[in-house]
């Protein structure tokens, strides 16, 4: 007998969740059989040649080669993002050899079955290198195929943290569904300069008061230790919807790393895994849990939150790579149910550790759940069945680690609410719809008197050209801006980033300003009312590429829609503005992803080079 009440599922949530199912009813079928065809072939080890297995375990020491030649004793893979430039990523340097470690104990072999790059968002922004981020999610997901291709394991560890590489990780994992699999994090670095006094520091050197020696300064206060950086970007919304989708153990997002407590998780995630083994008494494939229902979690998480933009593309391939068909219209639904329950910077002055010790994912997720917001009927990798066990956090007594029961009131309710006292009554981001296309804006961080914006349109095709046009003083009056030829066909997708500051001391200005683009913006979207993700992108021929100087467009970010308000049969003979985009085509590797950028699909459909059979004219 469950200790918490039944709740009734919210009437959206229920339909948007049967929606997805039947649109998905056929990918998804086949998913599920091809998973079950390479689970019924049992652990793979036992089919390979003699000369195949000595090669796979050629290296280990007697007693794993021992166990390896048993088809019963699981093998697990270890996959990891570590190097030394994230740090975010950093403190996965000694993880496999205590995983490794654990797992003998319990009777098992962990093997290190690969390496995935990882690139780091913010070092490459505004540089030709950022525009292979986006694509460096499907490189991800293709070298976490690798590592698992080897036929070795029955189960596997992903240690992974930042933007692209959660999602890739999945992504390549869920070619691998047959097996079960937890996500490890490594946690986020303490806090240090507060995120409104680093945004603060950063618009007075885009108005050239102050100089690169107190900017550097700043940012180095603020990005300071190992771990993720503390603001609630891709980064940190990656590990919430890992533990709201079960993937984590309860409570492991948030822990700092090189603390007690964040190693005793990683033990008891490498304990737990073993359990899951097909083997095993429990099995749990990964194909099991990630199903319609968790992705359905992950949006509301997402929504509840505020969090990142970047996850109305990497949640949508992220559910095909399962045979689930998510749409921009699922997001947009359940956002007008989903109330707003967090502030955490940019959407207000906490950082990740602040929204941690006012509840964390125990409260969120317990809010949810009351409030008949969260499937709690779902296949976690937790011990315990359902998404009940995540409203336990974990503590460690006497040296052992227990889970018990999360708070129930928030420690801080200017950081975190209860579902019957949001900040807002509905969800952080919204789909936009009109006739340049569709796009998403993240109306969270957005103050209220500045969703709507009405101004003429001046055109960019680059980062650079708008930042020559405010040195040269020409944006100090009321407009929007276009920047345009930044989706992912047209140079890979880049955030812009660099627009937020000046964009931010305009409107502190008392200008009207807004963007129109069909690049990025991510989990650092500003408090600028911003159209992103436009799609058709321009370089796809999307209606943006038709916008003139001056044409005056209508941005409506309480509506929810997106115009330019020209006569309907002037604009519709027009012919797009087409730049040289060559200068995008090489340097920094970038001629290494034309191939991708040929194939890659538009931002609703997941920006995603790869085909999973499912049917993006349902868009």
């Amino acid at each position: 007998m469950s200790e918490f009440p039944k709740v009734e599922l919210n009437a959206v949530v229920a339909q948007v969740t049967e929606t997805i199912r039947e649109r998905s009813k056929a990918s998804r079928a086949d998913y599920l059989a091809r998973m079950g065809a390479q689970a019924e072939q049992g652990p793979h080890r036992k089919t390979l040649p003699c000369g195949n297995l000595a090669h796979g375990f050629a290296a280990c020491g007697t007693t794993d080669k021992e166990l390896l030649s048993q088809s019963d004793v699981p093998n697990i893979a270890i996959v990891s993002s570590y190097n030394d430039m994230l740090s975010a990523h950093q403190p996965f340097e000694d993880t496999p050899k205590q995983i490794k470690k654990v797992i003998a104990e319990a009777g098992g072999v962990a093997q290190f079955a690969g390496g995935v790059p990882a690139m780091c968002d913010g070092i490459t922004q505004g540089m030709a290198g950022m525009e292979l981020s986006l694509f460096s999610r499907d490189v991800i997901a293709m070298s976490t195929a690798i590592a698992l291709s080897h036929n070795m394991f029955d189960g596997a560890l992903c240690l992974g943290v930042c933007d692209k590489i959660v999602p890739g990780l999945l992504i390549g994992a869920l070619s691998f569904g047959h097996l079960p699999m937890i996500f490890v994090p490594a946690g986020p670095m303490p806090s240090g300069l507060p995120n409104d006094e680093k945004a603060r520091v950063r618009q007075l050197f885009a108005q050239g008061k102050v100089g690169r020696e107190e900017l550097l300064a700043a940012e180095s206060a603020s990005y300071h230790s190992p771990g993720t950086c503390t603001f609630y970007g891709t980064a940190n919304s990656n590990q919430l919807l890992m533990e709201i989708m079960g993937l984590h153990l309860p409570g492991a997002s948030f822990v700092n790393p090189n603390t007690p407590l964040r190693d005793a998780l990683t033990a008891a995630a490498s304990e737990q895994v073993l359990k899951l083994v097909k083997s095993g008494d429990d099995y749990r494939p990964l194909a099991q849990v990630v199903d319609e229902k968790a992705i359905v979690n992950a949006v509301i998480g997402l929504l509840a939150t505020g969090g990142s933009t970047n996850h109305t593309m990497h949640l949508v391939a992220m559910a095909a790579a399962a045979g689930i068909q998510l749409t921009w219209d699922d997001f947009s639904a359940l956002s007008g149910v989903v109330p707003s329950l967090t502030k955490i910077y940019p959407n207000g002055v906490a950082d990740i550790n602040h929204f941690q010790a006012a509840g964390g994912m125990a409260f969120l997720i317990s809010t949810l759940l009351d409030a008949g917001l969260l499937h709690e009927d779902v296949l976690t990798t937790s011990t315990k069945s359902g998404m009940n066990a995540y409203r336990e956090e974990p503590q460690l007594r006497d040296g052992k680690l227990q889970w018990v029961p999360g708070p129930a009131e928030s420690h801080d309710t200017s950081v975190l609410r209860p579902a019957t006292d949001p900040f807002a009554a509905d969800g952080g981001l919204k789909v936009m719809k009109g006739n340049l296309g569709r796009a998403v804006i993240k109306t969270s961080a957005v103050k209220a008197e500045y969703r709507v914006q009405q101004a003429p349109a001046i055109i960019f095709h680059s980062q650079a050209e708008f930042i020559e046009a405010f040195q040269r003083g020409e944006l100090e009056k009321d407009f929007i801006a276009v920047l345009r030829y930044q989706g992912p066909k047209a140079n890979g997708m880049p955030e812009l980033h660099k627009l937020v500051p000046i964009l931010g001391s305009l409107q502190d200005k008392g200008f009207k300003v807004g963007l129109v683009t069909d690049g990025r913006m991510s989990g650092a979207s500003g408090k600028v009312a911003a159209a992103i993700h436009v799609t058709p992108e321009a370089a796809d021929g999307g209606l943006i590429g038709k916008v003139q100087n001056g044409d005056v467009i209508r941005l409506d970010g309480e509506q929810g829609t997106l115009d330019v308000l020209v006569d309907e049969a002037e604009f519709a003979s027009r012919i797009s503005t087409m730049p040289d985009l060559s200068g995008n085509q090489y340097g920094c590797g970038r001629e290494l992803f034309a191939a991708l950028r040929s194939q890659v699909t538009g931002a609703a459909f997941g920006a995603r080079s790869f085909d999973f059979d499912v049917d993006e004219g349902k868009q």
